[in-house]
């Protein structure tokens, strides 16, 4: 005797694939905050060890290297820092934008500081890429410059390190690594 195969009923096939579409829209924007959150933990790690590479340069050579601005592996800032002080330095941030570096008197008017000699400010302009007008800093209110990521737009904002400490980059963080 033929046993009868049953196959699916269209109403079965249109619950699971209901149930399946409902998990995808609940799963796929956390996995995408997840994504952006690594992306920009991981930016802030490198804008640390390049602040630690230049306070190591500054220690030894009593003055920051010039630069104004984004460099490149073939610039001279970059054979002062690399590989003496650190070993790779990266170029980019996690999102594939340049970093931005400036020391010394170049420091001088962005984000709202006043550069010396021997200053030195390490940049990324977030995941969007464009710096921001304004980061929040000010000398009379320190931590002015730090914010809480609630949104996606809030990845966009620039990370900023003035002499190796925070003053663009979300609360939490900073004052941790502060």
């Amino acid at each position: 005797m033929l046993k009868k195969v049953r196959g699916f009923t269209l109403i079965e096939l249109l619950i699971v694939v209901a149930i399946i579409g409902i998990l995808a829209a609940l799963l796929i924007p956390n996995a995408i905050t997840a994504i952006q959150k690594a992306k920009q933990k991981s930016t802030m790690k490198d804008v640390m060890v390049i602040s630690t590479a230049l306070a190591d340069y500054l220690t030894d050579n009593g003055t920051a290297p010039d630069q104004a601005g984004i460099y490149a592996a073939t610039s001279d800032f970059y054979g002062e820092i690399s590989p003496f002080y650190i070993k790779i330095m990266p170029i980019n941030d996690q999102w594939g934008t340049n970093f931005n570096i400036w020391c010394n008197d170049a420091v001088s008017g962005y984000a709202n500081v006043t550069g010396a000699n021997g200053d030195f400010v390490v940049a990324s302009f977030g995941r969007d890429g464009l710096q921001l007008a304004a980061t929040g800093y000010s000398p009379t209110d320190p931590e002015g410059g730090l914010y809480i990521v609630s949104a996606m737009t809030h990845f966009d904002r620039d990370l900023v390190a003035w002499n190796g400490s925070w003053i663009s980059a979300p609360r939490s963080s900073a004052a941790a690594g502060s």
